[in-house]
């Protein structure tokens, strides 16, 4: 997800660099049915399980069970969603929230006012009827050409390729302090994709060109954002592979596994490894592994837990993009989303246009409904996103 962009300033750049000068350093058609016999990786809480000889229960895991036991189906499905609501009015955003249940929200350039006060008191409206368990409020706000706060001035990707590790964790930390003052909980920030070829659509955002350069910067993204924001990978499998860009096509690159084990999964790794909550699924087709874009392949959703080692919270880029592509196979949004979580997405991410959100909200119930997304696997995504929400408004 791309659609606006704002690039660093020199003099920030300039800064940063002083401050540090010691440091060492086109698609074809798709389906959307899961692929045959694909299994869902457990989504499990991103905090760590009581020992044998705890006192007491985890208060996060319990608070998150007791919610879950309230709610009805409708609630849970309508929790797995991130949803974007134009304009830059506190009241009309709290009253989106609250009138569909959702469990998140996404700012774009038409939310961003022109101060930082004010963006935080937009934020807090979307807490004011739920301070205990907030809705994620996320961004891309990755610096430099996708930047959403007009106040961020410091460097991105581009500039911070060429600087040690070092700069890159300045960087993060700098930027997610803002988001944090500005009441924004999710950063869809850190791009783990790799390339060096120039004339790649994700060229100007990556931390690095070879798997050993990024996966440094990734993981120093993920320290700099620790106890500011929670952090997000994208753009799973990776956008390197392919010069296409997603908001137009699937694009779809002729990479086995073995080529994907080498290239690409280094950098999402360092940045599981460095405590990234969330990871973002590209709609991305490698053919060499499943015919299915990964954010709709279960088998992607597999590789992800069992080769990278995550069992976070996952989540969609933007579900809009597939409509965008004109491809007749991806024009209803609610069979999407439908795909999306059946194929082990924990969140649904989407910038909707005349979309109704209750016509999404009730896709996915009915496929629970008819079988075809397990309750259990409902109950699970739930109660993941409960674990994150709670540990937000724990955390302040």
């Amino acid at each position: 997800m791309r659609r606006a962009g704002r690039m660093r300033t020199a003099a920030a750049l300039l800064v940063l660099a002083t401050v540090l000068g010691g440091c060492a350093a086109g698609g074809s058609a798709h389906p959307l049915e899961p692929s045959a016999g694909a299994t869902r990786p457990t989504v499990s809480a991103t905090r760590p399980a009581p020992s044998a000889t705890a006192a007491a229960p985890d208060p996060v895991l319990a608070y998150a069970d007791e919610r879950l036991r309230n709610l009805t189906l409708r609630q849970k499905v309508a929790s797995l969603f991130m949803l974007h609501a134009p304009g830059t009015d506190p009241a009309a955003l709290r009253q989106f929230v609250d009138r569909y249940g959702l469990g998140g929200v996404i700012l774009m350039s038409d939310n961003i006012p022109a101060t930082p006060q004010a963006l935080a008191a937009e934020t807090a409206a979307t807490r004011a009827s739920d301070p205990g368990l907030p809705a994620l409020v996320g961004i891309d706000e990755e610096g430099g050409d996708v930047t959403r706060l007009p106040w961020d001035s410091g460097p991105g990707a581009e500039a911070l390729r060429a600087l040690p590790p070092a700069a890159t964790q300045q960087a993060f930390a700098q930027r997610a302090a803002l988001l944090k003052q500005a009441g924004v909980t999710l950063n869809f920030g850190t791009v783990a994709d790799v390339t060096a070829d120039p004339h790649s659509f994700i060229a100007d955002r990556i931390l690095g060109t070879d798997p050993a350069s990024a996966a440094a910067r990734v993981a120093a993204s993920v320290t700099g954002e620790r106890g500011s924001v929670l952090s997000t990978l994208k753009h799973f499998p990776g956008h390197g592979e392919t010069e296409a860009d997603s908001h137009r096509t699937v694009p779809t690159a002729a990479i086995d596994h073995a080529r994907w084990a080498a290239q690409d999964a280094p950098t999402f790794r360092a940045g599981v490894q460095a405590g990234a909550e969330v990871v973002m699924f590209g709609h991305l087709v490698y053919s060499g592994v499943d015919a299915a874009p990964a954010s709709l392949s279960p088998a992607w959703h597999r590789i992800l837990a069992d080769e990278v080692g995550f069992h976070g919270v996952t989540i969609t880029d933007d579900l809009r993009m597939l409509q965008d592509t004109g491809l007749p196979q991806y024009q209803d949004a609610g069979a999407n989303a439908v795909a999306a979580i059946a194929a082990g997405n924990t969140m649904v991410l989407m910038i909707q246009g005349a979309e109704d959100p209750d016509a999404l909200i009730d896709a996915v119930v009915a496929a629970v409904r008819d079988g075809r997304i397990p309750l259990a696997q409902v109950d699970a995504d739930a109660r993941a996103l409960l674990v994150l929400r709670r540990s937000v408004a724990v955390r302040g």
